[in-house]
């Protein structure tokens, strides 16, 4: 394995290596703190060592220095006692009032890509993988969960009124892997090895929501070979979760905003799933090949679609992800360096790099050679190959592409044709653009020109029907492509909602680019449901276009502000960092 050195983080990862972790914390909600120590088991890989790096902010490192000298296979274990910061960013404390029980008090931590070093003094790249072992203490009317399997639990012997839950992880992973939720969270049995947890009120709202995970891990198995985590569980967070969800080991947490009430949102789940074989098992050396971790899962992902739905369903979903990077591509600038595969990180803050391009341009490029190189099957059966080579380990996309040429090595020829600097290191959209099957696609394409072209007196010979013959999928696509469009007119908004009933759709994604429509079309009634949904959850994939929509529509720029200000400090805080940067304030 070659060292790649790692642009987002202080760790001398050439130096030493984590083996394990173990941590013992204890949960402050009055101070929103956790007070703890780790342990960490480091392996020594260079001779005449003396001194490590530890990124404990982005700010400063932390450099301790040994009292003797230790040569290379050595280990030693360095214990660090700490508290962590009210503002940490890897931590929300939410209050009483912004859980959906109201009651209690709720922790939860986001550590992708680089926030771990907020929550503990760790090797904060994901080009170190260990073990770990923890034991937390919460009070005793909550729940700790972390990601790794649950170990028991028993009262705090120094404090009666908590109680000391323990978990260990013995699959090695990277840090930022590592997760922690402490709340009034209860749960159900929806498989052999799942069980969702949430808040008791839409607990079993996300047990119907989520009953097919155990057919999806199958199907995923299926492709990609044995699940090595063991535990399978899925955690409904808090609305303010920023993410559609996060693939941390034997526990997904995902957002609220995928309980649609007819299992449509379901997808979601499949895509973390797959992270346990793309991401959590073979990991991006650092955050410029990011493009491995998502590229491939959203490939497998849609592998999975196609077994339990139909071809049909995989190619239609490929359209839609092409549009979502042509968005990505569209906010950054087609000249963004940011939009390249592989960008270059340096200088970069890792949560302002994030978007669709390394999910959707990875996918394209993935599909591309799928179609170049024999098909589905035979490219899977790549995918799976590339997966047992490097499980437990991590990769650069120079070794995937390595691996590449070797497993399709009577393919050579057709693989160098391939314009490989234009895929990887040339920002803007794929350079090409795959042909996908428009079975499913075309009665959407078909009803957004039927409304664009729309003169008034045409307004008439719309109906409940023509949506009534869209699938749930259907109807987010038919709304992504009006969006692409002009704004419509404010009469042809105002008769859409009329007959088709929009503002009552419970589905986020439907809701969430309908939205976008009638404050692109200046319908002044939807500007405060628009901010109410922008501040409701805090999904960023919502939370950011809906504040920038209301912000542009320049009547109601201040309204979006005051909005933002006032709802500031109930949002994730990379998702308020964020909105704040695209209202342009500062500070």
């Amino acid at each position: 394995m070659t060292p790649v050195s790692d642009p987002s983080s202080f760790s001398t990862v050439s130096k030493c290596a984590t083996k394990h972790l173990n941590l013992i914390y204890h949960v402050d909600f009055d101070k929103r703190v956790l007070k703890g120590k780790v342990a960490l088991t480091l392996e020594v890989l260079e001779d005449k060592f003396s001194s490590l790096f530890r990124s404990l902010s982005k700010g400063s490192p932390l450099e301790i220095t040994l009292p003797f000298e230790l040569s290379r296979g050595q280990h030693v274990i360095v214990e660090i006692e700490y508290e962590t910061s009210p503002s940490a960013t890897a931590l929300q404390w939410l209050t009483p009032t912004q859980t959906v029980g109201k009651k209690h008090p709720y922790l939860f931590s986001q550590c992708q890509a680089t926030h771990c070093r907020s929550m503990i003094p760790c090797q904060d790249s994901p080009s170190v993988k260990h073990t770990y072992y923890a034991q937390v203490s919460v009070p005793k009317e909550l729940v700790a969960l972390m990601s790794a399997l649950h170990d028991g639990q028993v009262p705090d012997p120094s404090d009666s009124s908590r109680v000391i839950y323990r978990f260990r992880q013995p699959v090695p992973m990277p840090s930022y892997l590592i997760a922690i939720v402490v709340g009034a969270v209860e749960s159900r049995k929806i498989g052999p090895r799942s069980r969702v947890w949430s808040e008791k009120e839409n607990v079993d709202e996300a047990a119907f929501e989520f009953s097919e995970t155990e057919t999806m891990l199958k199907t995923a198995e299926s492709l990609a070979g044995p699940y090595v985590w063991g535990q399978y569980d899925l955690l409904v967070m808090p609305p303010s979760f920023p993410y559609g969800g996060m693939e941390n080991p034997c526990l997904t947490f995902v957002t609220p905003t995928v309980l649609a009430g007819d299992k449509s949102l379901a997808g979601v789940i499949a895509h973390e799933i797959s992270h346990s074989w793309t991401g959590n098992l073979v990991t991006n050396r650092n955050w410029e090949h990011f493009w491995l971790n998502e590229g491939h899962t959203v490939y497998i992902e849609r592998m999975i679609a196609r077994c339990m739905e139909s071809e049909h369903l995989r190619q239609f979903k490929g359209i839609g992800g092409w549009k979502e990077l042509q968005e990505s591509v569209n906010q950054f600038g087609a000249n963004n360096v940011l939009t390249n595969l592989v960008p270059n990180l340096h200088e970069v803050d890792t949560d302002e790099a994030f978007s669709s391009v390394p999910y959707e341009k990875g996918f394209a490029l993935l599909y591309h050679l799928e179609e170049l190189l024999g098909g589905p099957e035979v490219f899977m059966g790549f995918v799976k190959s590339y997966i047992q080579l490097f499980a437990y380990g991590t990769v650069t996309t120079e070794e995937w592409k390595n691996y590449l040429f070797t497993y399709f090595k009577d393919k050579v020829d057709i693989l160098n044709k391939v314009d490989w600097n234009a895929w990887m290191h040339t920002p803007g959209m794929a350079p090409v653009k795959p042909k996908y099957d428009t079975t499913m696609a075309d009665a959407c394409t078909a009803l957004c020109q039927r409304w664009v072209k729309a003169k008034e007196e045409d307004l008439a010979s719309f109906t409940e029907e023509d949506v009534k013959k869209l699938n749930s999928p259907q109807l987010i696509e038919f709304m992504a492509l009006l969006l692409q469009e002009e704004p419509l007119p404010l009469s042809h908004v105002k008769k859409m909602q009329e007959v088709y009933q929009l503002n009552s759709v419970k589905n986020a994604e439907v809701r969430f680019r309908w939205l976008r429509i009638c404050v692109r079309a200046h319908w002044e009634e939807a500007v405060p449901l628009a901010l109410k949904m922008a501040t409701e959850q805090g999904r960023m994939k919502f939370t950011r276009p809906l504040f920038k929509e209301v912000y542009n529509f320049s009547k109601y720029s201040d309204k979006a502000l005051n909005t933002f200000k006032e709802n500031r400090g109930a949002l994730h805080p990379v998702t308020a960092m964020l909105v704040a940067k695209d209202l342009k304030i500062n500070g």
